[in-house]
C-alpha cells in the first residue's frame, strides 16, 4: 500500500505541475532567505570580532593595572612603558604582531569654534603589520614620525570643510591634568571600514602626541594580536605572569571577549542578531506552513473524488504527507542552493551598507561579506522538509473527516 501512495503521490505532483511549481518555489525561497540571513549574520558577527581586533582593542590589552577604574576621566597620566613590553612580547612565540596606542578626546578649534573628536597616537610603522592604513587612504599620504602631522576620518574632514593641507589646532587634558595644544598638519584623508572611525577619529604620530599629552614617552597601551584566533584568553593570562615576572609591574592584561564593554557589545550584537533570525525564521516558516494548508484546502474536490474512489482516514493523510514532502525536498533543495549560491557571490562582493550605516555608533563595517555555515544550511534543509511536511497533517485530517458527496460540492 505504501508503495502505491508513493507512486499516487508522484503521479500527483506531475499531473498538477503548476500547483506544484508555485508550492516548491514559495518553500525554495523562504528557504533561501533563511539560508542568506543566516549567512549575513555570521558575516556581520565575523566582521565586528575582526574590526575589536583591529581598531578598538585588539585580540589581547594591555593597560595600566588602575586604567580602567578611572577610564571616565581620561586618566592618560595612567601609562605603561612600551618599549619594555614590546622587548618581552618578542619572546612569546603566540603572539603575532603587537603595536602601541594613545587614544585621547579632543577638541579640534577652527575658526574660534571647538568640535569634538577623538585622537589616536599611533606608530604608523608598527601598523602597517597590524591594519591595512595604506589602502584605507582616500587620498594623501600617512604621517611621518617625528612631524606634527595627521590623518583624519574623510567624513569628519567632510563634515568640518577641510581637506589636506589644511592645518588643526588640537586640544586636550595632559597627564598633569592640564590643557594643552598643538597644531597639525593634514596629509592624508582615510576610510576605514567602520563608518564611526570615518566620522569621530583623526590619527598621528604617536611620539607628538605623547609629547603634546605630556606623557613622557610612554603610551596608554599596548595590543597585540596571537597566531591562532581564540586562544586569546589563555595567552593573556600567560602575557599577564610573564610581565609581571619580568618587570615586577601588575598589568591589566585582558582579552578582547574579556573586556567589559567590548564584552557587553558583542553579547549585545550576538542578541540582536538572534532575534532578526528567529522572526524572519517565524515569517519563513509561516510562508511554508500557509502555503502547504492553502494547497490542501483548495483540494476539497479531489480529496471527494478520492473518497468516492474507496480512499479514506489515514490513507489521505499520508497520501497529502507524501506530496507534501515531495514538494518540500525539491523546493527546499533547490532554494538551499539558491542561497548557497547568492552567499558565496555575495562572499566575493560584499553587501553595501554604508549609506545605511551613516550615524551608527556600531563597530560593523559598511560593506558585509556574509559568511556561509555549513550546519547551519544542512538545519534549514531538514527544518523545511519538516515544517512542510508536518504542515500537511492538519488540514489533510480535517479533510479525511468530510464525507464524500460533502468534498464534490467545494468550488
Amino acid at each position: 500500500m505504501t508503495t502505491k501512495l508513493v507512486k499516487t503521490a508522484l503521479r500527483n505532483i506531475s499531473r498538477n505541475k503548476r500547483r506544484s511549481i508555485l508550492s516548491g518555489v514559495a518553500i525554495g525561497v523562504a528557504a533561501m532567505s533563511i539560508v542568506m540571513l543566516f549567512s549575513l549574520i555570521a558575516g556581520m558577527q565575523v566582521d565586528m570580532e575582526s574590526n575589536l581586533k583591529s581598531y578598538y582593542t585588539g585580540g589581547i590589552r594591555i593597560r595600566n593595572e588602575n586604567y580602567e577604574q578611572y577610564e571616565r576621566f581620561n586618566p592618560v597620566h595612567l601609562t605603561v612603558d612600551a618599549n619594555t613590553i614590546e622587548k618581552i612580547l618578542n619572546t612569546i612565540e603566540e603572539v603575532d604582531v603587537y603595536v602601541p596606542r594613545t587614544s585621547f578626546p579632543a577638541n579640534l578649534y577652527i575658526e574660534g569654534t571647538n568640535f569634538g573628536a577623538m585622537g589616536v597616537g599611533a606608530d604608523f610603522e608598527k601598523e602597517a603589520d597590524f591594519i591595512d592604513l595604506e589602502g584605507s587612504l582616500k587620498k594623501g599620504r600617512l604621517p611621518e614620525t617625528g612631524k606634527n602631522e595627521m590623518i583624519m576620518g574623510a567624513v569628519l574632514a567632510r563634515d568640518l570643510k577641510l581637506n589636506i593641507g589644511d592645518k588643526v589646532t588640537i586640544m586636550s587634558t595632559t597627564a598633569a591634568r592640564g590643557t594643552n595644544a598643538i597644531t597639525l598638519k593634514i596629509v592624508g584623508l582615510f576610510a576605514f571600514p567602520v563608518a564611526s572611525l570615518n566620522a569621530k577619529y583623526f590619527w598621528a604620530p604617536i611620539d607628538r602626541i605623547s609629547y603634546f599629552l605630556r606623557m613622557n614617552d610612554a603610551t596608554q597601551e599596548v595590543i597585540l594580536k596571537v597566531k591562532e584566533d581564540g586562544t586569546e584568553s589563555e595567552i593573556a593570562v600567560k602575557i599577564k605572569e610573564i610581565l609581571k615576572q619580568e618587570t615586577g609591574v601588575n598589568y591589566d592584561v585582558q582579552a578582547y571577549t574579556e573586556i567589559s564593554g567590548t564584552y557587553e557589545m558583542i553579547e549585545m550584537a550576538n542578541t540582536v542578531y538572534i532575534i532578526m533570525a528567529f522572526v524572519f525564521f517565524l515569517l519563513g516558516s509561516t510562508v511554508i506552513i500557509n502555503t502547504t494548508m492553502m494547497v490542501i484546502f483548495e483540494r476539497m474536490r479531489e480529496i471527494g473524488t478520492l473518497g468516492a474512489l474507496g480512499m479514506h482516514g489515514k490513507e489521505l493523510v499520508r497520501l497529502f504527507f507524501l506530496e507534501g514532502m515531495f514538494i518540500s525536498i525539491i523546493g527546499t533543495f533547490i532554494g538551499v542552493l539558491a542561497g548557497i549560491g547568492f552567499t558565496l557571490l555575495l562572499g566575493k562582493t560584499g553587501i553595501d551598507l554604508t549609506e545605511s550605516m551613516q550615524g551608527i555608533d556600531f563597530e560593523v563595517s559598511g560593506m558585509i561579506y556574509p559568511k556561509l555555515s555549513i550546519g547551519k544550511t544542512v538545519f534549514v534543509f531538514f527544518y523545511s522538509v519538516i515544517i512542510a511536511s508536518l504542515a500537511t497533517l492538519f488540514p489533510s485530517k480535517k479533510a479525511a473527516k468530510i464525507e464524500p458527496v460533502e468534498a464534490l460540492r467545494y468550488v
